[in-house]
């Protein structure tokens, strides 16, 4: 019997917890459908899922959020709803990006529904309990080179404020490219000029904005050199920038809530946001 109380707790427990997650505010990039669409199935529509901390943990910091999945799937819970929910715990507004993927999109549907999610979000920071110019982006894996694009590439309007590059995929003309999210993103014979374009180490300037970065030496499906290349032309450039590079753990670590050694980088995370002033009223 109290075995079976116990079940039906965590049945309870589970079921409540699929509620509250249902009731997060999501929202569509394009109402009236995303350029370039070529459907109206779910997969068509870029959307926000919406995430504020308790307003008396507020700090007025915004960070919209990109999981990774090689720009074919999305790692929509560990490295898009555990990320938002542990933003909100350190006063963070979170905004979980499902973006469109290929092989049905290539370049540049992902990156205008980035742009288009920077924008959103900017023009009701208000509302959100954001300052306009506290509003970063964050990718993991292939949403790490989404978010490494919308640091290299943008107008006055799209450009982040920071930018936190998570095992991110960085070049496309190195040994180290994931030639996967390459091709997904690209398609299979992409103009040599476009592909430079969007090897992100080699579009870093003085206006991209400051980075942090969090690899492993071990990560054998996107090598840190991605990471490295990406580091040192922001040196290059003058860009205020923040790197760690732990020897041991696998690709797509998320938060790493269950690796002892590796749980503390968001710590470390933490403190880079709170040294420029992003964890402060």
């Amino acid at each position: 019997m109290a075995r079976m109380k116990s079940f039906v707790l965590l049945l309870f427990a589970a079921a409540l917890l699929c509620a509250q997650e249902k009731q997060r505010p999501t929202e569509l990039l394009w109402p009236d459908g995303a350029p370039g669409a070529v459907g109206t199935e779910d997969v068509d529509k870029p959307s926000l899922t919406i995430y504020l901390p308790d307003s008396a943990k507020a700090v007025g910091t915004g960070v919209i959020v990109c999981p990774g999945g090689g720009y074919v799937n999305l790692a929509m819970d560990h490295e898009g709803r555990q990320v938002a929910e542990w933003m909100n715990s350190v006063g963070i507004a979170a905004f979980v990006l499902k973006y469109r993927l290929g092989p049905r999109y290539h370049h540049p549907a992902m990156i205008d529904d980035a742009h288009q999610a920077i924008r959103i979000v900017r023009s009701r920071a208000a509302e959100f309990g954001i300052a306009p110019d506290r509003l970063g982006i964050m990718g993991f894996s292939a949403g790490g080179h989404l978010a490494s694009t919308a640091a290299t590439h943008f107008d006055a309007r799209t450009r982040p404020d920071f930018a936190i590059l998570v095992y991110p995929v960085i070049s496309f003309t190195t040994p180290y490219t994931h030639q996967g999210s390459k091709r997904y993103l690209l398609g299979d014979n992409p103009d040599p000029k476009l592909v430079e374009s969007l090897s992100n180490e080699l579009q870093v300037t003085r206006q991209t904005p400051p980075t942090f970065l969090f690899h492993t030496d071990t990560d054998k499906a996107v090598p840190p050199e991605n990471s490295v290349l990406f580091y040192m032309a922001l040196k290059r450039a003058g860009v205020p920038a923040e790197m760690h590079i732990f020897a041991e753990g696998e690709h797509g670590l998320g938060l790493a809530q269950t690796h002892a050694d590796l749980s503390i980088w968001p710590t470390l995370l933490a403190n880079w946001l709170r040294v420029r002033g992003l964890l402060r009223h």
